[in-house]
C-alpha cells in the first residue's frame, strides 16, 4: 500500500463492492463518464476486471474515494499488453489528486506487469478526465465519431493511450 495526502492505495477486494458500485453509479448519473445506464452486479464487475490491476483510495476512515480497474481488449496474444481502464472519483472527493494517484498505481502494476499500452475512450466533453490523462503521460489518439447511442444519441468518444516508456 502506497498513501500520499491522506489518500491510501489498496488493491480493490470484495469488501469495498459496495461503495465502489456506488461510486460508478454515480458517475454514470453524471451523463458524461460511460456509455453504461447502471451500475453492475458485483459478480459481472469482480469477472471483468483484471485482478492485478485494479485499486481503491481509500481515505484515513478507509472509506472508498475513487477506484480505477483495467480489463484486457482482446484474448488475442498479439494484444496481450493492451488494457483498457475506467476510473471514477467519488463527486466529494475530486480535486485532491484522488484519481492522479489511482492512474500511478495502474500505471506501476501494468508495467510490472509487461503491459505495453493503457487506453481508454472518454467522453469529449469530459474536459477534466481528458486533462487528468494528459498530465498521466497519456496522449490523444483520436476522436471516434458517432461511436455509440446514449440514451438515444449518438456520442462521440477520444481515445487517449499510454504507451509504456520502460516496456520494450
Amino acid at each position: 500500500m502506497s498513501s500520499l495526502t491522506s489518500v491510501t492505495v489498496a488493491p480493490l477486494a470484495p469488501a469495498h463492492a459496495d461503495e465502489v458500485l456506488a461510486i460508478y453509479q454515480a458517475g454514470i448519473d453524471e451523463g458524461s463518464a460511460t456509455f453504461e445506464t447502471a451500475a453492475p452486479t458485483w459478480p459481472a464487475f469482480d469477472a471483468a476486471k483484471l485482478p492485478r490491476h485494479r485499486f481503491v483510495a481509500l481515505d484515513e476512515r478507509e472509506v472508498v474515494l475513487g477506484w480505477v480497474a483495467a480489463t484486457a481488449v482482446s484474448d488475442r496474444c498479439a494484444y496481450s499488453g493492451v488494457v483498457e481502464h475506467s476510473v471514477y472519483v467519488q463527486p466529494d472527493a475530486r480535486g485532491r489528486g484522488v484519481a492522479s494517484t489511482l492512474l500511478k498505481a495502474l500505471i506501476d502494476s501494468t508495467e510490472a506487469a509487461g503491459i505495453w499500452t493503457i487506453q481508454s475512450g472518454i467522453f469529449p466533453e469530459n474536459i477534466p478526465s481528458i486533462a487528468l490523462h494528459l498530465r498521466a503521460g497519456f496522449r490523444v489518439i483520436g476522436t471516434r465519431e458517432r461511436i455509440g447511442r446514449h440514451h438515444g444519441h449518438w456520442r462521440d468518444v477520444v481515445l487517449v493511450e499510454r504507451r509504456s516508456p520502460v516496456i520494450d
